[in-house]
């Protein structure tokens, strides 16, 4: 089985540690931040003004929480 190539990781105090192909982009606070840095990462090349489908499987794992979870319980 392939992993998705962006993991959004648990939330914790200051946000969400985002990770493409295992490189640490940072840390997100919104979905708009995850789509900065995967646009600073130029990911996807191929349509780096694309929006993106948060619930796509083969794109993002979120981890302990969609993308509408962002601070910790």
């Amino acid at each position: 089985m392939n992993r998705a190539p962006v993991i959004v990781h648990p939330p914790c105090t200051g946000g969400r540690r985002v990770t493409l192909r295992g490189q640490d982009l940072g840390r997100a606070l919104r979905k708009g931040d995850v789509a900065a840095f995967l646009r600073r990462a130029s990911f996807p090349s191929a349509f780096p003004t694309a929006e993106f489908v948060w619930d796509d499987a083969a794109l993002f794992e979120w981890r302990d929480g969609g993308p509408d979870i962002w601070s910790a319980p």
